[in-house]
């Protein structure tokens, strides 16, 4: 984001628990239907894994920088494609190119979709690419050195992948995008941000999704997750939707209280009709600095927020 920030168990009768707990002693019973045994128990629905999540994190860190140009860059996008092509077989590149100054940037939004037959059509979104300059680095010597990323940007690719892995074995109610956008923080001048998220805005599917959810910093190990200004501006039920669940789940990091409002990868969505939510802690003391690195992070962050999203889609809250 950039620099300027504006402000089935078996019910039985009783008769029938009686019976069986006598062993079916009743012969006109053990001839007709002999003692039978009871329904095996649905196995529980899979959880959220933070540990899981913690190593997307790690991963994706120890490529290195991975602003565009860079061969962190390049193996990063070929780490997350392989990791969602485990997870939903055939995930979509989205190429494009942009003119920033004089430089060409060669960039990939990356794309996979789950339960095509569910209803409305979910977004969830992050985007990969880390800042290709630490302008708030306290050492000046260091200001023009690339950003590690491991919360601005890694924390909440970590968060998709673990989902991604989810929803590739259990069903919810939503068909559900999962996209990772390049070129979010890679500007000088607010338009050369958001440079992913605005080419996804401008070449929506033919079945568009119709409502979204960001991530972005997630995983400080000192977690506040305040509710966006521009988020409960143009998506407040999603706000409502998801701060309830993470109250109901008692799910502190959420603090159902504005703060900020940020100039993140939302903006292009909502701008495309696409309410969508940014799901952010901005208080990260290391952003866009060169010690923005794992061990400022933690999983029982991704944790939290994974949770809280996951329940959100189960329960179909959206």
């Amino acid at each position: 984001m950039s620099g300027t920030k504006p402000c089935g168990t078996v019910a039985s009768t009783q008769t029938m628990r009686n019976l069986v707990a006598a062993g079916c002693v009743v012969a006109l019973w053990v001839v007709t239907e002999g003692c039978r045994p009871a329904a095996p128990a649905s196995p529980d629905p899979p959880r959220f894994d933070q540990a899981v999540a913690w190593t997307f994190l790690q991963a994706q860190v120890a490529f290195g920088p991975r602003n565009p140009g860079s061969p962190g860059h390049q193996a990063c996008r070929d780490y997350l494609l392989a990791r969602l092509q485990d997870y939903a077989g055939q995930p979509l590149l989205q190429d494009f190119t942009v003119q920033v100054g004089e430089e060409t940037l060669a960039l990939s939004n990356i794309i996979a979709t789950y339960n095509p037959g569910g209803s409305p059509h979910v977004l969830l979104c992050a985007h990969w690419d880390t800042r290709p300059r630490a302008d708030q680095d306290p050492d000046p010597a260091k200001v023009n050195n690339p950003i590690p990323g491991a919360n601005d940007g890694a924390s909440g690719v970590a968060v998709l992948l673990e989902l991604a892995h989810i929803l590739s074995t259990t069903t919810v109610p939503y068909k559900v995008s999962i996209v990772l956008f390049d070129g979010e923080d890679y500007g000088i001048t607010l338009d050369q941000y958001l440079l992913g998220s605005t080419y996804y805005a401008a070449h929506l599917p033919s079945d568009p999704p119709t409502r979204g959810i960001l991530l972005d910093m997630v995983g400080d190990q000192d977690l506040d997750i305040y509710q966006e200004e521009y988020s409960l501006a143009y998506a407040p039920s999603i706000v409502s939707a998801v701060w309830g669940k993470a109250a109901a789940l008692n799910e502190t990091a959420f603090v159902a209280q504005p703060r900020h409002a940020v100039y993140d990868d939302h903006l292009p969505l909502n701008g495309a009709g696409v309410p969508t939510a940014d799901v952010i802690d901005f208080d990260y003391p290391y952003w866009h600095t060169t010690q923005d690195t794992p061990d400022k992070c933690s999983a029982s962050s991704l944790g939290a927020v994974g949770r809280v999203l996951l329940a959100v889609l189960r329960e179909g809250l959206l």
